[in-house]
C-alpha cells in the first residue's frame, strides 16, 4: 500500500489548485501566446499540466525551453516566460528582448517567476534596460502530489543552495507550501522542527501566520502533526545502498516524476522495444503497489506467482464455448490481461538486471563494507577496501559514499588516515576535487577526527585489540540509544522492524527520530538523542495532546488526527518513505511525506562534487 491508512487526506487537491492558478495566470495574458519555460521547471510543471492542457485551456501556441544560446525566438505577438527567479534567467530573457527590439519587432512580454518574484530579479531587468517592456507576475507553485502519500517541490538544488551555500530564498517557499496545505486541510495543531533549517522555517511559518486574534479551530484539522526535518541531521541513510524494489529502481534506473506518478525508463534489453519504454509507476497498479515496498529478495518469487496467475487467466480463453462468452472476455479481460502481462515482463526484466548487478563480487563486498561501517566493526578492513576502490579508479561517487560513511559513523577520520585517503583520491581522480573535499568538510560529510591524544606512530595495517579507527562518535551513541542496528536477525519476508529496508542491518536514523516525536509527544527525548542536546536545533509547539494514564488513554480535549506530515528539507530517499509507511502500519498513524526533492546517495553527492572545466566530463 502506498499509504498506511484509508484515512489519508487527498493530497491531489494540491494539484488541482495549482492547475486552476496556472490557468488563471496564463489567461490573464489575453490571446494566443508563446510559452518559454525554464528547463528546471519542466518536471514540476509536467505534474500539473500537459501540453494539451496548455494549448487548449491556456491558449498557448508554441512552447520553447529557455536557452541562453538562443538569442531570438520567432513566434506570436505575445510571449510568456515561466522561470525560476534567478539572475542568469533574467539576463537571458533581457538578451532576447533587447535583440528582438533591435529588429523593431512589436511583441508583448510577461515574466512569471516561480514560486515568487524577487526584487533582485526586477533590479536586474531594470539594469539591463528591459523592465519597461515586460509585465512581472508570480506563480506560487510549491508542493505537487507525486503519489497518494508523497508530495515534492522538485527542487534538487535546495540541498546545495541551503546547506552548502547558505542560500535562504527557498525557506519562504517551504513555509508558504505548509500554509497552502493548512488552507486545504485545516490548521496543524502539533508542530516539531528537527534541525537548524527546520527551526528557521518553523519560526518563519509562525511569522507568516501572524498573531491570531481568535483561538484557532483545530476541529477540522485533517493532519495532527507536522515534523520538519533537516537533511543534515541524518546523512547516513541517503548514503546507504537501497535494497527495497522501489529504492533499487531509483538507484539503478532512476525514477522520474511526471504528472501524478513517476515513471522509469527501461532500455531495449528489458523492454524488448528498439527505443526502450517508459513504464508508469503508480499505486493504482496493483502489481507495482504490491512489490514496491518489499525487500528485493522477496520480489522475484512474487512475480513468478503472478506470472502463473496470468497464464491461468490467459488459458481461460481456450474454454470459451459461445460467442457471448468470447465477446465478454475480449471486452472485460483481454485488454487488462495484455497490459498486466506487459507490466509483468518489464518488472521481471528489471529484476534480472538488478540480480546481474548484485551477483558481481564487488557489489557484495561493497554492501558488506557499508554494513561494517554502520556496525562499527572491521574498520581496518573497510579502510583497505576504500583504498582499493580509489586505486582502481572505479565508481567515483561510490567511493565517496564509503568515505563519507566512514567519517560519519566514526565522528571523523583519524588525521593520518584522513590525509592518506585525501592524497590517494586526488592522485586517482584529479586535483580539481580539492573543492569537493572542501564542500564535504563544510557539510560535515568527510572530516578529520579531533584527536583525543596526539599520536606520532602510524596506524597498524590490521586492527588488534581496540580498533585504532574507532573514536568517540555521536553516531555510535545514537546507534545504541535508538537501537539503529537490530540485535536480532530480521525476517525480510515478514518484517517486524523498519530495518528491513536495509536488509536488517540498519534502521534509518531519520525515521527513528520521527518515531520518537510521535511516541513521546514532544522533542525532549529527541533532543537528548541528538548528542549534546543542542536546543538551537530543535523546537516544538504542541496544541493538542493525549494524556496517558496507566495502560489506557484519557484524552484532554479533542485528540489530534493520527496523520503526520513529515517535511524533509534537503530531500528524502525512497527507503525513508518505505520505512515511514511501515511505521504507519505498526503504530496506526498515517504518514504523508513532503520533500524538496526525492534523492539518493548518488544525486546527493553529485550535487556537491566540483566538476573539472571540461564540457564532455561525466561523473561515473
Amino acid at each position: 500500500m502506498a499509504a498506511s491508512s484509508s484515512s489519508t487526506p487527498n493530497v491531489f487537491r494540491l494539484r488541482e489548485e495549482s492547475r486552476v492558478e496556472l490557468k488563471r495566470i496564463m489567461n490573464s495574458f489575453d490571446g494566443r501566446k508563446d510559452l518559454v519555460i525554464d528547463p528546471k521547471l519542466m518536471q514540476q510543471l509536467d505534474r500539473i499540466a500537459n501540453v494539451t492542457f496548455l494549448k487548449k485551456e491556456c491558449e498557448v501556441d508554441k512552447i520553447f525551453k529557455l536557452d541562453p544560446l538562443q538569442k531570438a525566438i520567432v513566434g506570436c505577438a505575445k510571449r510568456l516566460y515561466l522561470v525560476r527567479p534567478k539572475i542568469s534567467n533574467m539576463k537571458c530573457i533581457a538578451d532576447q528582448i533587447l535583440l528582438e527590439k533591435s529588429y523593431k519587432e512589436e511583441r508583448k512580454y510577461r515574466i512569471v517567476m516561480v514560486p515568487r518574484k524577487l526584487y533582485l530579479c526586477e533590479m536586474i531587468l531594470e539594469q539591463e534596460g528591459v523592465f519597461g517592456y515586460c509585465e512581472i507576475d508570480e506563480f506560487h507553485l510549491d508542493l505537487v502530489a507525486v503519489d497518494s502519500d508523497i508530495m515534492s517541490m522538485e527542487i534538487p538544488d535546495y540541498f546545495r543552495s541551503f546547506f552548502l551555500d547558505g542560500e535562504l530564498s527557498w525557506m519562504h517557499t517551504v513555509a508558504s507550501a505548509i500554509q497552502n496545505i493548512q488552507k486545504l486541510m485545516g490548521l496543524i495543531p502539533n508542530r516539531y522542527a528537527i534541525g537548524r533549517g527546520a527551526k528557521m522555517c518553523f519560526e518563519l511559518l509562525k511569522r507568516l501566520e501572524g498573531n491570531r486574534l481568535v483561538e484557532p479551530d483545530y476541529s477540522k484539522s485533517e493532519i495532527g502533526h507536522l515534523i520538519l526535518f533537516d537533511r543534515d541531521i541524518d546523512y547516513v541513510t541517503p548514503l546507504c545502498t537501497q535494497v527495497t524494489y522501489e529504492g533499487l529502481l531509483d538507484d539503478i534506473f532512476g525514477i522520474t516524476c511526471v504528472l501524478i506518478h513517476g515513471f522509469v525508463e527501461f532500455d531495449i534489453n528489458i523492454s524488448g522495444k528498439e527505443q526502450g519504454a517508459k513504464v508508469l509507476l503508480s499505486s493504482k497498479d496493483v502489481l507495482y503497489d504490491d512489490i514496491r515496498n518489499r525487500h528485493f529478495t522477496n520480489v522475484f518469487d512474487l512475480l513468478k506467482t503472478k506470472a502463473k496467475e496470468l497464464q491461468t487467466l490467459s488459458d481461460k480463453r481456450h474454454g470459451l464455448s459461445s460467442v457471448t462468452e468470447m465477446k465478454d472476455f475480449v471486452a472485460n479481460d483481454l485488454k487488462n490481461l495484455k497490459q498486466e502481462k506487459q507490466n509483468l515482463s518489464y518488472h521481471i526484466g528489471a529484476c534480472e538486471r538488478i540480480i546481474e548487478m548484485k551477483a558481481k563480487a564487488d557489489f557484495e563486498e561493497y554492501i558488506q563494507t557499508e554494513h561494517s561501517l554502520i556496525e562499527g566493526s572491521s574498520l581496518r578492513s573497510c579502510m583497505n577496501y576504500i583504498e582499493d576502490t580509489i586505486n582502481k579508479q572505479e565508481q567515483l561517487i561510490g567511493t565517496l559514499r564509503l568515505m563519507c560513511l566512514l567519517s560519519l559513523t566514526q565522528d571523523g577520520v583519524p588525521a593520518r588516515d584522513y590525509r592518506n585517503i585525501k592524497t590517494w583520491f586526488l592522485h586517482s581522480h584529479g586535483f580539481e576535487h580539492m573543492l569537493t573535499f572542501y564542500n564535504m568538510k563544510k557539510l560535515g560529510l568527510f572530516k578529520e577526527q579531533t584527536p583525543v591524544f596526539q599520536s606520532t606512530k602510524p596506524l597498524p595495517k590490521m586492527a588488534t585489540g581496540i580498533d585504532p579507527l574507532a573514536g568517540n562518535s555521536n553516531f555510535k551513541a545514537l546507534r545504541k540509544r535508538l537501537n539503529l542496528v537490530p540485535s536480532e536477525d530480521v525476517d525480510l519476508k515478514n518484517p517486524v522492524d523498519m530495518s528491513y529496508v536495509f536488509s536488517g542491518a540498519y534502521s534509518p536514523l531519520s525515521c527513528k527520530l520521527i518515531e520518537q516525536c510521535i511516541s513521546r509527544e514532544g522533542l525532549e527525548e529527541v533532543t537528548k538523542s541528538l548528542i549534546g542536546g543542542d536546543r538551537d536545533t530543535c523546537t516544538a509547539e504542541v496544541q493538542l495532546k493525549t494524556v496517558r494514564v496507566g495502560k489506557g488513554q484519557v484524552r484532554s480535549g479533542p485528540a489530534p488526527a493520527k496523520v503526520v506530515l513529515v517535511y524533509f528539507l534537503g530531500g528524502c530517499t525512497y527507503s525513508e518513505i518505505i520505512a515511514l509507511r511501515f511505521l504507519g502500519k505498526k503504530t496506526g498513524y498515517t504518514f504523508l511525506i513532503a520533500t524538496t526533492a526525492i534523492i539518493n546517495g548518488q544525486s546527493l553527492l553529485k550535487s556537491i562534487v566540483e566538476r573539472p572545466l571540461c564540457p564532455n566530463y561525466n561523473l561515473p
